[in-house]
């Protein structure tokens, strides 16, 4: 599946939108290398998101084109969350 349809279903972000923005933006990486929005996502793959002043590393568990929003967490564990402080 694509990072950014990835992050939609499970509910990390919002909108697909926004998971494009911070791929052009290299603030988006996949095991470590910079990820492109159609980048693919397998189980087992490490995913880190750069924020504005948050960081946030997820382990993706399993991959479904769609999912209630009870279930959506059980798509992924969180690794590792960062929170700059101002």
């Amino acid at each position: 599946m694509r990072i950014d349809k990835y992050l939609k279903v499970s509910r990390i972000l919002k909108r697909r939108e926004v998971a494009k923005q911070l791929a052009l933006n290299e603030r988006l990486f996949i095991n470590g290398k910079t990820a492109k929005p159609s980048s693919e996502v397998e189980p087992g793959d490490e995913v880190r998101i750069l924020f504005g002043h948050r960081e946030i590393s997820i382990r993706v568990l399993e991959v479904r084109e769609s999912v209630s929003k009870q279930d959506a967490f059980s798509m992924y564990e969180v690794i590792e969350e960062k929170k700059e402080e101002l």
